[in-house]
């Protein structure tokens, strides 16, 4: 409700009379952009109460805006707002004639940081068909079990005590399910008390990278490497040392040599379906890397953030179901196991970690969606996650085939590329032509890609990721033709 008493300001000290104070301190309100056109005001009664005058002054103050067009009365409904407002210079009032105007910029004094700037995508404006660089299919999602569960929370009693505030940590409803679900599938000798729930996978590598690094810290990241990542690890003060990626991942060797010249604090990997390569660290790759952090004493931030999809072979468990010293920090996500738009991360980490990044959380945000921690939980309960997994496995492995089966056939020599064991998306090199210019001439033609320019400014790989799981095998085809079409234009 408006604040007219607050608004309207009123001296009765003065020799003007009140009508006419009240008159022009409305006409005041509506130019500054305060009472907006078309607003209904309440009735002279109501009104003349709010603001301590005789109903007689308000009406005269009304009839007095009425007859210069500042209001306007519709039968039955009530006075307005007009929409077609009189000319400013009708009634002078005070040294401001203009409307007010929310400002562009701050009045005070902002720190600027010297780092490149995260890039943004919103693929819900997008018209165009979208080879996105690896996300989950939607449509596949199991929305209507998940609504469900929602729906539960309200009839269900014993639920509603989840609506108070909670543990910043994470419901317990949710870690308990969920530590046994890593144990079975991916070895993680865990409790819940290993677990922080985090705002997807990108807030748990926020809170990590700002408790363990301080200004100047030394850190190492693959090249080519997850830029999002990279970018996190430099504005929490760390130094970037940048290690080849080939076939068979990160080189551990290039590793070791830094750590005989540098301490190092943290080693920052993807083992799995490494962004933007897609490659797999090797068992012999693993164990040495974990060796170091045992011998260097840094930690490793394991980001594993699509384990449950491989279809060649089982895939190879976490490192940190390895580690045996407290080294790794293990961070997932279930953002492309459902949706980009479900937000559930977590952080797996030894237990004075997980309190240490607890009390981090709070001075972000006093606790997670619980309601939303519930019906996930719900959903690894009664199976829904495991069964959705399974299927999606099944439908990418088939899109994976056919969309490799496309760009060898289709675009040939044009490109080059591995097919991948698992993950959501194919590496693809670009053999001839510039990729910006491409995928610019795509867009124009229908189809949204990368242009490959996120994952190191210096560095030009003309490659990129492009995912297969989002599209269905007629949208895989359509995308392909425009891309052929976008490469001989």
């Amino acid at each position: 409700m408006i604040p007219f008493k607050a608004l309207i300001i009123i001296d009765k000290t003065v020799a003007t009379p009140l009508y006419l104070q009240i008159a022009n301190s409305i006409i005041q309100n509506i130019r500054q952009g305060h009472l907006r056109r078309g607003l209904k005001l309440p009735g002279a009664r109501v009104l003349a109460a709010e603001l301590n005058v005789h109903r007689k002054t308000l009406q005269m103050a009304l009839d007095e805006l009425l007859a210069q067009g500042w209001l306007e009365i519709e039968a039955r409904k009530g006075t307005f707002v007009a929409k077609a407002l009189p000319e400013m210079k009708a009634v002078k009032f005070g040294s401001s004639q203009s409307p007010l105007v929310y400002p562009e910029k701050a009045g005070f004094q902002i720190r600027k940081v010297n780092f490149r700037s995260y890039s943004f995508t919103n693929f819900q404006t997008d018209k165009n068909l979208i080879i996105t660089e690896g996300f989950p299919d939607i449509r596949l999602a199991p929305i209507q079990e998940l609504m469900r569960e929602m729906r539960s929370i309200e009839r269900i009693k014993s639920f509603r005590k989840y609506f108070h505030y909670g543990n910043p940590q994470g419901t317990a409803y949710l870690r308990e399910p969920l530590s046994s679900f890593l144990n079975e599938t991916r070895g993680l000798p865990i409790s819940p008390e290993n677990i922080i729930i985090t705002n997807g996978a990108q807030m748990g590598l926020y809170l990590t990278a700002n408790l363990l690094l301080t200004k100047g810290d030394h850190v190492v990241v693959g090249e080519p490497g997850y830029f999002t990542a990279t970018l996190t690890l430099e504005r929490a003060g760390g130094v970037i040392n940048r290690v080849k990626v080939d076939e068979n991942g990160i080189d551990v060797d290039a590793i070791e040599a830094i750590c005989k010249k540098k301490r190092i604090r943290l080693v920052y990997v993807i083992p799995h379906h490494h962004l933007p390569t897609t490659v797999t660290l090797t068992p012999e790759r693993r164990m040495r890397l974990l060796n170091l952090a045992a011998k260097y004493k840094f930690a490793i931030i394991e980001d594993d953030y699509d384990y449950d999809f491989h279809y060649d072979s089982s895939p190879m468990l976490p490192m940190a179901s390895l580690d045996t010293h407290g080294n790794v920090i293990y961070i997932g996500t279930l953002t492309k196991t459902l949706v980009p738009a479900i937000r559930i991360g977590f952080v797996v980490a030894p237990r004075n970690f997980i309190e240490e990044v607890t009390q981090m959380r709070r001075s972000i945000e006093f606790q997670g969606d619980t309601l939303m921690e519930i019906s996930i939980a719900g959903l690894y309960k009664n199976g829904v996650i495991a069964n959705h997994i399974k299927k999606s496995v099944r439908i990418y492995r088939e899109r994976r085939d056919n969309f490799c089966n496309l760009l060898q056939n289709k675009l040939e020599d044009l490109v080059s590329f591995q097919i991948p064991e698992g993950g959501m998306c194919v590496w693809v090199r670009f053999n001839e032509g510039n990729l910006p210019v491409i995928a610019a001439s795509a867009y124009k033609k229908g189809l949204t890609m990368s242009d490959g320019s996120s994952y190191n400014e210096k560095v030009n790989y003309n490659a990129t990721r492009m995912g297969f799981s989002s599209l269905n095998l007629n949208e895989q085809e359509k995308a392909v033709d425009i891309l052929k079409s976008a490469m001989s234009s």
